[in-house]
């Protein structure tokens, strides 16, 4: 084997570097410094996501979510600043857009999901500005306060796309966080608040739903499901929504906003689509119980790019990636996979400045509390809010991206 040809074989590439690729490449080193790992990523910074949620309601510093690619890459660690432009599971091999092959004896895929931001059209035009924001965006959410302080009077408009999406609270959470702010300063009164939410209901386990209904009517906002926004007119101020009524007839109406928050709709990423080892909605085919690809035994996936129907979120992440290391490891020395993925996410929901319902679920929506002996899972609490502002943040940085695995390991294995 060539020198060349050498440098460019790893035992296991990662690709993605967001927080499942490189949380498992420190779970994998930690389990076995001898492997030589490389991290495909074309990024220069890293983000933790969850924040921007608070900062869109002024109770986080945007900044302190980016941090440098180059300084969370664990020690050992390959990275590789390029972007895959082709998958060839056939020979195991990644074609990069730098014109270099890669080649592999393990492949885990930790590509995250797209934000479609011109599926939307005039959305690109108007982001950032006459009044229209997104906490689904570093650059944005700081937006997103500056329009809740100032707002007051007029309509604000918070919209949900078809799912899969990350985060799949984050849409209502914007809702709630404003409305708190609004409330607080005595001119909710004055605003007219709703969510269009293309689906049919405020939110997919059903036990979490009473306690947030609680909260839709202390705030006053309207609720409008089935109601998909389609395009926008920032300098007019008016969205166009795409409405499904009960016999499946469609229609648009045009609405008038003077806030309007936007969640892009969500897709898998191009490389994937249409990819060997996608499945038909280009997402990486996988068992939903081990996250090793259906076709090719010795590819796993996890994250929000895989096709488990798992609520995509970065505390479903921290549980697959126990669930890859140790799955790849002894698939790699012939033994049983020790593990089964449960399904589990976690959307913690912000209904106000304070207070959060900690949502933790599975497959098939069952409730997996990890602090039901602390906090009610089913109750808006302030003890959620300390672990989601000041504790989960601080286990992201220092805990899943650095290989700890605190509580980590999925119910039942």
């Amino acid at each position: 084997m060539s020198n060349t040809v050498r440098e460019n074989h790893f035992d296991v590439v990662i690709a993605g570097g967001g927080a499942a690729g490189i949380g498992l490449a420190a779970s994998l080193r930690s389990r076995n410094k001898s492997l030589k790992i490389a991290i495909i990523e074309p990024s220069d910074h890293h983000y933790y996501q969850p924040s921007w949620t608070l900062v869109g309601g002024g109770a986080f510093n945007v900044k302190s979510s980016k941090r440098l690619t180059k300084n969370i890459i664990p020690n050992g660690v390959t990275w590789l600043q390029d972007a895959i432009i082709n998958f060839n599971p056939d020979v195991n091999q990644l074609i990069l857009k730098q014109d270099k092959a890669i080649t592999y004896e393990y492949l885990t895929v930790a590509m995250g999901i797209k934000t479609d931001w011109d599926a939307i059209p005039g959305l690109l035009e108007t982001i950032g500005k006459n009044g229209v924001t997104s906490n689904y965006s570093y650059d944005y959410a700081p937006y997103t306060w500056e329009l809740v302080k100032n707002l007051k009077s007029g309509v604000a408009i918070f919209t949900q796309p078809p799912l899969p999406i990350k985060c799949p609270g984050a849409p209502q959470k914007a809702m709630y966080l404003s409305c708190f702010e609004w409330e607080k300063q005595g001119m909710l009164k004055n605003i007219k608040v709703e969510l269009n939410n293309a689906g049919s209901m405020l939110f997919a386990v059903a036990d979490f739903v009473p306690a947030l209904m609680d909260y839709v009517k202390r705030y006053n906002a309207a609720l409008n499901f089935n109601c998909n926004l389609i395009s926008i007119n920032g300098e007019k101020k008016t969205a166009t929504f795409e409405v499904k009524d009960g016999d499946g007839k469609i229609s648009q109406i045009k609405k008038s906003f003077d806030m309007l928050h936007v969640v892009p709709p969500q897709s898998p990423q191009e490389c994937l689509k249409n990819s060997p080892i996608a499945n038909a909605g280009g997402w990486v085919d996988v068992n939903q119980s081990t996250l090793q690809h259906m076709r090719y035994p010795n590819i796993f996936a996890l994250g929000d790019c895989c096709s488990s129907p798992n609520s995509k979120t970065a505390a479903a992440a921290r549980k697959q990636i126990v669930v890859v290391a140790e799955n790849l490891l002894a698939f790699r020395i012939k033994k049983p996979m020790p593990l089964n993925y449960d399904g589990y996410g976690s959307c913690p929901l912000t209904v106000e400045r304070g207070k959060i319902i900690l949502a933790e679920f599975g497959f098939g929506g069952k409730l997996i509390p990890t602090f039901q002996w602390l906090i009610n899972p089913l109750k808006a609490t302030k003890l959620a809010w300390i672990l989601k502002k000041n504790i989960l943040p601080w286990l992201y940085w220092n805990a899943m991206l650095k290989g700890k695995e605190w509580l980590a390991r999925p119910s039942g294995n």
